[in-house]
């Protein structure tokens, strides 16, 4: 393992499947995110303008690196169907070496061109 040196795990939800399938590809495709999954619904419990809420949500998880974060929260929002989605990120502390360089490759490469 190294130290996965401005890696980034961003977590956002989604209202549907087909929501978080658009953003996940409009992510790799802008070169945003070396790599993003879409998890299964799951129930979200939360407090929207004063009242509890219980609504199912796709989870979506992006690899990118920390510069990348403020760009790839702009694409996001821009085509969110929430009034306020959930774009928060957290370090990778540590990492396979060759994840991490696959990582970064992935990110520093010409989108048209990227290959796993």
């Amino acid at each position: 393992m190294e130290k996965a040196s401005g890696a980034i795990i961003v977590f956002m939800t989604a209202g549907s499947t087909d929501e978080a399938s658009r953003i996940a590809q409009l992510l790799v495709e802008k070169n945003l995110a070396a790599c993003v999954q879409i998890l299964p619904e799951m129930q979200s419990v939360y407090r929207w303008k004063g009242e509890v809420e219980t609504q199912p949500e796709i989870l979506i998880l992006a690899k990118t690196v920390a510069s990348k974060f403020s760009e790839l929260e702009t694409q996001v929002r821009a085509v969110h169907s929430y009034e306020t989605p959930e774009i928060v990120a957290a370090p990778l502390i540590n990492g396979s070496r060759p994840y991490l360089e696959w990582l970064s490759a992935s990110l520093e490469a010409d989108p048209r061109n990227n290959t796993k």
